[in-house]
């Protein structure tokens, strides 16, 4: 998952509902700001000096708190603005001074919150602050001279009150601002982090539904793999026994009789595979009914197979090779499809084919199953066919390998190879 820095992310704007109470905000801190004034006004302390004419008085009060009104979707013009008033309203000696530090605060902090540019964001806050402490030095040294010298007449501390005074004002605006820009970083911080952990939600979401997807294709896939191996097999057989069973219907009614009865068989043999292969599919994972099902077949049931194949008109054989070892259920049940579909596609596609010959070998580290026949392929193979394809499936399931082929003196070769597990004596 790809998450932006901090300087690339941007906050999203605003919404309508946080616009309307920008709208609400402002009117109102442009309502107190005026109530503030009156008050002043009313009081007659002038802390900065003579005051200007009362029209420019609400004109500086209105310029400094009124363009809160946009304050989050115009952070950045709103802190130039707010800042340009403060300053030329402290320059004119404007009386009203609570209300519009307090909306100072406020423009700095949706700043630092809501600026979609933190480059611009940071620059231009620091730029600010260092401005309105330049315009404090200003300030310090223009009205110096003008202290009177009754001002301190009850001073007792250790410190200059002068320097006193210019200390504790720093000071005081150092916490204002610090806190403004403190409090502007934690804001978008916050957001910033809500954002990714909504991005990795978002991702974790997708990622199960991608999981739950392949679960979905992977069991479709062995559905159709289970389905093509019992029922391809046990039809294919039943479909050469029942022509076996039509040309010597009339001639040998011994034999056909035979024929149908292999017929019978292999169906009773092709409906118990089909039922144990729906049990298993619709018993939960891990559940008890799983337990009652029968053993999957596995290499000690190939003979039934070369049983089918007999009946069929085959002369099979089969060949043992090496010290015969316990077998993993999965992997003994891969062997055993391995041998049932190539025995399948003998019967289907090998045309004059009249012998087949199995052969599992015991080999030091792995164990092969080998399946050979001498019949001429009817049709090029297809190598996308459900049967191949599934052989090929289970095979690299066990990081086995497999070859299928014709043989250099006709007919045709299945060989898998499968490891056999660690620790095994060789």
């Amino acid at each position: 998952m790809n998450i932006a820095t901090d300087d690339d992310w941007r906050r999203p704007g605003p919404t309508g509902r946080q616009r309307q109470l920008d709208v609400y905000t402002g009117l109102a801190a442009t309502a107190l700001a005026l109530f503030s004034l009156t008050l002043a006004r009313s009081t007659g302390a002038f802390l900065l000096g003579p005051p200007p004419s009362g029209p420019e008085q609400v004109f500086w009060t209105v310029a400094v708190t009124l363009p809160l009104m946009w304050r989050r979707r115009h952070p950045a013009t709103v802190t130039l603005v707010v800042s340009v008033a403060f300053v030329a309203a402290q320059t004119r000696s404007a009386p009203e001074t609570q209300l519009s530090s307090w909306a100072l605060f406020a423009a700095l902090y949706t700043l630092g919150a809501w600026g979609r540019d933190r480059r611009l964001s940071r620059r231009l806050r620091l730029g600010v602050i260092a401005v309105m402490f330049l315009w404090l030095g200003v300030y310090y040294v223009i009205t110096y001279a003008s202290i009177p010298a009754e001002a301190f007449a009850h001073a007792v501390g250790p410190v200059h009150p002068t320097l006193a005074a210019m200390v504790n004002g720093v000071l005081v605006n150092i916490l204002y601002f610090g806190f403004a820009y403190f409090f502007g970083e934690t804001a978008w911080l916050a957001v910033r982090r809500q954002h990714e952990l909504s991005a990795q939600a978002e991702e974790l979401r997708r990622s199960q539904a991608e999981v739950r997807e392949h679960a979905v294709v992977g069991e479709r896939v062995r559905i159709a793999r289970e389905l093509h191996d019992v029922v391809a097999h046990h039809v294919s057989v039943m479909g050469v026994q029942a022509s076996a069973a039509r040309r010597v219907l009339d001639k040998d009614p011994v034999k056909a009789r035979a024929a149908l009865s292999a017929i019978e068989e292999t169906a009773r043999s092709a409906v118990d595979e089909l039922r144990r292969m729906l049990g298993l599919l619709r018993a939960p994972a891990g559940g008890p009914d799983r337990a009652d099902q029968p053993d999957p077949a596995g290499v000690d049931q190939i003979t039934a197979v070369l049983d089918r194949a007999r009946n069929a008109g085959l002369r099979a054989t089969l060949g043992v090779y090496g010290d015969p070892t316990p077998l993993p259920d999965s992997v003994s049940q891969a062997a055993y499809r391995v041998v049932q579909e190539a025995v399948t596609n003998t019967l289907r596609h090998a045309d004059g084919a009249t012998a087949l010959d199995v052969r599992i070998r015991y080999l030091a580290h792995d164990m092969e199953v080998e399946v050979t026949d001498d019949g001429r392929a009817t049709r090029p193979p297809n190598t996308d066919g459900l049967g191949l394809v599934g052989m090929r499936e289970r095979v690299a399931t066990h990081d086995g390998a497999l070859e299928v082929g014709p043989r250099a003196g006709g007919g045709w070769r299945v060989r898998a190879r499968f490891p056999l597990p660690a620790g095994r004596p060789a």
